[in-house]
């Protein structure tokens, strides 16, 4: 959930079984969303676990852009892991090489590990897994979107079977995901 969804009425949200979000913190080093502090507070009163996720920015470095985002989001023990979203689409023109992306996105990772405790899960969108294939999904937990079918594998944590779905008390398409046990739901 982001800025781009507008004032979302978090009560209907959870009204509708949404159990859990992620909700867009920054965007590189200079896009703080505007409505994070809101949708963070607004999840947590309805009763819907939240995490916060990272849109990584291929032109900032990975520390600077680790910093704003542990600046931006407030401690909480019950959060989610942290996402970081890794996508062309969107992003900055620029593309460096592999070597620079994975050292850039390494630095990420770890200063965001060490702050909170918990591996970051990574949303690997098919355009940058293509262009960097650098191997970190074998150490970090996944965020995959494939249409209507679960991902194969065991390391997805997170599976966006939707872009386009209607949830009460949002306007427009969001996102719907589905969270894998025991992380999204340790108490069943």
């Amino acid at each position: 959930m982001s800025a781009y969804q507008g004032r979302i009425d978090w009560t209907r949200v959870a009204e509708d079984h949404i159990r859990f979000a992620y909700i867009k913190a920054d965007e590189g080093v200079t896009l703080v969303d505007r409505d994070f502090a809101r949708n963070w507070a607004g999840a947590a009163s309805a009763g819907v676990r939240r995490g916060a996720y990272q849109f990584f920015s291929l032109c900032d470095p990975g520390i600077t852009q680790a910093q704003s985002f542990l600046r931006t989001v407030p401690r909480d023990a019950g959060a989610l892991p942290p996402a970081v979203d890794l996508e062309l689409a969107g992003n900055c023109r620029s593309r460096p090489s592999v070597a620079v992306v994975g050292a850039q996105l390494s630095a990420f990772l770890r200063a965001v590990q060490r702050a909170t405790g918990h591996a970051v899960v990574l949303y690997l969108g098919t355009d940058f897994a293509h262009r960097y294939s650098l191997g970190l999904e074998r150490d970090h937990p996944l965020w995959l979107y494939r249409p209507l079918r679960p991902p194969a594998g065991a390391r997805w944590v997170v599976w966006q079977v939707d872009g386009r779905a209607h949830v009460s008390g949002i306007d427009g398409h969001v996102d719907l995901d589905v969270g894998r046990q025991p992380l999204f739901y340790p108490d069943r």
